[in-house]
């Protein structure tokens, strides 16, 4: 019985014309250009290929890097009937049709392997549809995702699955991979040296990317070799992998991070401008620009977050792109500013300290008191007036009586802080002594 996702035998579309990418598609696992860190002898699928145990599997990586393929090429590898299902078109009846189907195969002798693209896309109950199929081994699951699997898919699934990441194709892929073109299309590109190489950088890590890429510069008239000019003249850079609520939105703002506290101004101008190629709102940097001024920088330089302020009220008035230019000012003076996270520590700390303390009253000699009854209470009893004190300083104890004093800012030796460690010492060192008398 065959069901709805089943390949029919041959008819006439079989002889019509194909795209050059299907046209590639490697026939056995050892014709995929790229991914040796999982389809190597030593990796993991090729272990599980020579030991003859495969297992349900989620492949994560993006766009054009061979997941469908390579999960086609496992069930060939392995005798599995292969069957294809997207979640962004499959619904619960769509899915109960596929495991009857495969319970009936499984009767025969024939095991399924289930390829499902997006598999993030289904919601947590329908990945919980897949597990009791998974575990008596009525379908052999192979998902793929462009998502975090970790964010994306329901702990059970995890559980049963290997992750298995696939990365973008490098460079030396690409032109193995545009070599393999040429010689399916009997010709070599019309491009110089630069063109070339532009080409393979405009495809942006993704295989079927570049031969849609080779396929409409082969389709071009020309009687010399394009130069960059040329190319770029005729075919548009592909636009770059980017979701503003997904991985590649976190991971980039994570590598400009990082490139601030890492005091690299070069590295944290060009992760700016990935963002901004891609089409983050440049409102979104502002604001974590300002969170990079006093998380990473704070009192060392108490200057930065007015400079990131400025900035962004500067990019309020004057909008893109002339905006931006201050917005990237205010990225190099933080980079190139005096880091400390000592003020975040010591946040961190206090409130730490006041979530375990609950609801200690402070010493009754810093609480005012507006009636008798506070005053016969002993509110305010003892207070000394700090401004009438020798240097300014009374010296007395803040804390709940009920609490040892904490330490929470411990300021560090660069910057302003080196003025205001002198003062917490100056303090502390006043305090003891006025303690002791």
């Amino acid at each position: 019985m065959a069901d709805l996702f089943d390949t029919p035998g041959a008819d006439a579309s079989d002889k019509a014309p194909r795209p050059l990418a299907d046209r590639l598609r490697p026939q056995s696992l050892g014709d995929v250009i790229g991914q040796e860190q999982v389809l190597g002898p030593e990796a993991p699928l090729g272990v599980m290929l020579e030991a003859g145990t495969l297992g349900s599997i989620i492949f994560w990586g993006p766009p054009g890097v061979g997941k469908t393929t390579i999960a086609r090429l496992l069930a060939d590898a392995t005798d599995l009937h292969f069957v294809q299902i997207s979640a962004i078109f499959t619904g619960v009846p769509d899915l109960r049709k596929v495991f009857e189907a495969a319970k009936l195969r499984r009767k025969t002798g024939q095991g399924t392997l289930l390829f499902v693209d997006e598999i993030h896309r289904f919601n947590k109950a329908q990945q919980d549809g897949f597990l009791p199929h998974m575990e008596d081994g009525t379908i052999l699951l192979v998902g793929a995702t462009t998502e975090n699997p970790s964010f994306e898919l329901n702990a059970a699934l995890l559980s049963r699955s290997q992750v298995l990441v696939l990365e973008r194709l490098s460079l030396a892929d690409l032109e193995r991979l545009a070599q393999r073109a040429e010689k399916d299309l009997g010709r070599a590109l019309p491009l110089d040296g630069a063109a070339r190489e532009a080409l393979l950088e405009m495809a942006d890590g993704d295989g079927r990317a570049l031969l849609n890429l080779v396929e409409q510069v082969m389709s071009w008239t020309v009687k010399d070799k394009l130069n960059t000019d040329g190319l770029t003249s005729r075919l548009m850079k592909r636009a770059a992998q980017y979701d503003k609520s997904g991985d590649g939105h976190y991971n980039l703002i994570s590598a400009l991070h990082k490139s601030v506290r890492g005091s690299d101004p070069d590295a944290a101008l060009y992760w700016f401008s990935r963002m901004l190629e891609a089409g983050e709102d440049p409102r979104f940097l502002a604001r974590r620009m300002t969170r990079m001024a006093v998380e990473d920088i704070g009192l060392a330089d108490p200057q930065a977050q007015a400079v990131c302020l400025d900035s962004w009220n500067t990019y309020e008035r004057l909008g893109s792109p002339e905006g931006e230019l201050a917005l990237s000012q205010a990225l190099v003076y933080l980079a190139l500013a005096p880091k400390s996270n000592a003020n975040y520590v010591a946040y961190k700390a206090a409130r730490k300290a006041a979530k375990k303390t609950g609801s200690l009253m402070p010493p009754k000699h810093i609480l005012n008191a507006p009636t008798k009854l506070m005053e016969e209470q002993g509110y305010g009893a003892g207070y000394a007036y700090d401004h009438d004190a020798e240097d300014g300083f009374s010296g007395q104890n803040y804390f709940p009586d009920e609490m040892k004093r904490e330490q929470f800012y411990d300021p560090i030796e660069r910057g302003f802080e080196r003025d205001l460690k002198k003062r917490v010492d100056y303090f502390a060192k006043l305090r003891r002594e006025r303690n002791k008398s």
